[in-house]
């Protein structure tokens, strides 16, 4: 079965050749689609130097938001798993075979790579962007009766046939709790395994910060009560 990996990029020049060499070395049936959201420090023009047939490159003029990157690259998906992959190195790409192989064998519809699961490497990152993230994993396994541990996790994998049918809206961040309410609304076969996970600061490039939990709150919720 073949894999799309789908990578969002803003501003990641220092990490975002390394994190495709990466992605590259996976060994099996795969595309890398890369959404470039109007990056203006030099990524644009590391994208510009990728020659590989494997590699789709497209190109947002102006900063829309990671939704958006996001919506932008499932139109041009052909596999028959889809993955999404940040542009920073907090994640292991090498750790994709795993989290695909469920849906391989046919147990699975989707996979969510948990890094609050425990049993793979962890940086010891930031408290309150976990307190964030426990919180809204709480209020969606509440909402959708459900035992999830990590929804803000980017390791969403799952069959490219759904993309269709989850009609997504969102262009910034809210795009994870828009997501992961619309699979639920769904009742497919999810499951999670433990990830690791290789946590920045702001200082290293993050971008999420605590504001954009109202945005996923609120989201969870809409999504809750309407497609």
């Amino acid at each position: 079965m073949k894999l799309s990996i789908v990578i969002p990029v803003y501003n990641e020049c220092d990490t975002i050749l390394s994190i495709i060499g990466k992605v590259k070395m996976l060994n099996r049936d795969k595309e890398i689609i890369i959404v470039d959201d109007g990056s203006d420090d030099g990524t644009i023009e590391k994208l510009a130097s990728i020659k590989d047939d494997i590699v789709k490159v497209l190109y947002h003029t102006k900063n829309l938001g990671k939704g958006a990157a996001l919506r932008t690259a499932f139109e041009h998906v052909s596999g028959d798993i889809v993955a999404i992959q940040d542009a920073d190195l907090e994640y292991d790409p090498r750790e994709l075979n795993e989290l695909v192989e469920p849906i391989v064998r046919g147990d699975a519809d989707v996979v969510y790579g948990s890094r609050l699961s425990g049993g793979k490497l962890q940086r010891v990152y930031l408290f309150w962007h976990k307190v964030g993230n426990i919180f809204l994993t709480l209020i969606t396994n509440i909402l959708f009766n459900t035992t999830l541990t990590d929804i803000e996790t980017c390791y969403k994998v799952f069959r490219s046939n759904l993309l269709k049918e989850l009609n997504l809206k969102s262009n910034d961040f809210t795009i994870e709790a828009e997501i992961t309410a619309k699979l639920l609304k769904k009742k497919l076969r999810i499951f999670e395994m433990p990830i690791s996970y290789y946590g920045r600061t702001y200082a290293e490039g993050k971008k999420i910060s605590w504001r954009h939990g109202f945005g996923a709150l609120f989201a969870l919720v809409k999504y809750r009560l309407m497609d």
